[in-house]
């Protein structure tokens, strides 16, 4: 995908038995209710980005034009097990995936991976990518632990019945 990577990390969950196989349906559970503190850091990120000319997260929400997006997050490939999430920006692009690593045999977890990729364009992206590198790895870390103490669908929900659901 990028011919050098900045940041690539990955974030595991076992799944409940009974957890519906759609990625996409997870990452709506993952990324569309975000809780308030996180909420506070990205209207933190928001103001001090905004006077370099970067998307904001606000911004990106409200992008009709962007694509469909989950959260803010463009979607960008739809897979069987994978949905990669993402956006394109002046200082760095990044990427987004929830991959479903699905049981081998019967009785076996089915396993969530969260990864991140990140390839910086240049020396705005590399100061940026060290600022909030800590951030995200809290960030990844807690949407996962927020989901899953949430309560994973169950097989049988219709759309994005989730304690997360969308307003």
């Amino acid at each position: 995908m990028y011919q050098r990577v900045d940041l690539a990390d990955s974030y595991a969950v076992t799944l409940p038995p009974g957890t519906p196989h759609d990625p996409e349906l997870l990452a709506h559970c993952i990324f569309d209710r975000p809780a308030p503190w996180m909420t506070v850091l990205l209207d933190v990120r928001d103001f001090a980005v905004r006077r370099f000319g970067l998307k904001t997260a606000r911004a990106l929400r409200n992008d009709a034009a962007g694509g469909e997006r989950i959260g803010f997050f463009k979607i960008f490939f739809r897979g069987a097990d994978e949905i990669v999430l993402g956006e394109d920006d002046r200082h760095l692009d990044f990427r987004l995936s929830v991959l479903l690593q699905l049981a081998a045999q019967p009785g076996q977890d089915t396993t969530l991976i969260l990864s991140t990729v990140v390839h910086c364009h240049n020396r705005l992206g590399h100061v940026y990518l060290a600022v909030i590198a800590p951030f995200h790895r809290l960030l990844a870390r807690a949407v996962l632990r927020r989901a899953a103490n949430a309560g994973w669908p169950r097989a049988g929900q219709q759309g994005n019945a989730h304690p997360f659901t969308p307003l």
